[in-house]
């Protein structure tokens, strides 16, 4: 294998595929990647790297039912038997800290969980406008809907702040973010 990471993006996405079978949560997948892309370019961080953790980073969510208390350990196992590069199942177990107890502390463990975690606060803010598309989307309408606990209620808040302990602050996330997922709209359907 050619990449630093272990994995190529081909490889990737076919076992992601695999194993994930929501057409929701692929999406949500492939806009976590675009939005690690882009922070990591932001930061002067590996792309790719990056944008693996964010394709990758659910991989077991259906295998595991969900259970934020076992989510993200059955990934370490397969991708480390893979030969995935350390740092990149090191930040997928991290996104998740309910299963192990530990605390993110790397930029690139917040920023994955930041990242990844925006995706869906994007998301849910371009489903309420009119035409339902990330174009029309203004990264400020991003901003106020954190303030609105009740608007997209599972999204945590909290996790997304972690933008500023990496040194992005919020209204600069959500415009990374929004302009992020606007290149793979296509994709997402939106």
């Amino acid at each position: 294998m050619s990449t630093a990471a272990g994995i190529t993006r081909a490889e990737a996405w076919t076992l992601l595929q695999e194993h994930v079978k929501n057409p929701n949560l692929l999406k949500h997948c492939l806009a976590s990647e675009a939005v690690m892309r882009a922070a990591a370019r932001r930061l002067g961080a590996d792309e790719e790297v990056w944008s693996l953790a964010g394709l990758l980073h659910d991989l077991d969510v259906e295998l595991t039912n969900g259970d934020l208390k076992v989510h993200g350990l059955k990934t370490v196992e397969m991708l480390t038997a893979r030969g995935v590069a350390p740092e990149i199942v090191e930040a997928i177990k991290m996104h998740n800290e309910g299963a192990h107890g530990l605390k993110r502390s790397t930029v690139f463990h917040k920023a994955l969980a930041a990242c990844e975690t925006i995706t869906g606060l994007v998301t849910a803010t371009t489903l309420v406008y009119p035409d339902k598309k990330l174009a029309s989307v203004k990264p400020s309408s991003v901003v106020k809907r954190m303030k609105e606990k009740l608007f997209a209620a599972s999204v945590d808040r909290e996790t997304i702040r972690e933008c500023e302990q990496i040194g992005i602050p919020l209204p600069e996330f959500a415009e990374l973010a929004v302009g992020a997922m606007r290149a793979v709209a296509g994709e997402l359907g939106l």
